[in-house]
């Protein structure tokens, strides 16, 4: 993947690395340096990248049965 540095020196980070470290808008990122030369680019605030389950996890509601919950997956009144 590449970008274009702005005037600035500004680049934008690739739809596919933010989403592979979990960046989002306020997210602190750090740069090192690696004993070859390379620029590694890091998060730096530690929080974890969301897993593309967590966000999938939850419950039917409380206090439901089977067959309630069943007949809300198939659209049932």
């Amino acid at each position: 993947m590449t970008t274009t540095v702005t005037a600035k020196g500004q680049v934008t980070i690739p739809k596919a690395v933010r989403e592979l470290l979990g960046i989002i808008p306020g997210s602190k990122v750090a740069f090192h340096r690696s004993s070859d030369g390379q620029v590694v680019l890091i998060r730096a605030d530690q929080q974890q990248p969301a897993s593309r389950f967590r966000k999938l996890r939850g419950h039917a509601g409380q206090g439901l049965d089977t067959d309630a919950i069943m007949a809300l997956t198939r659209g049932e009144p």
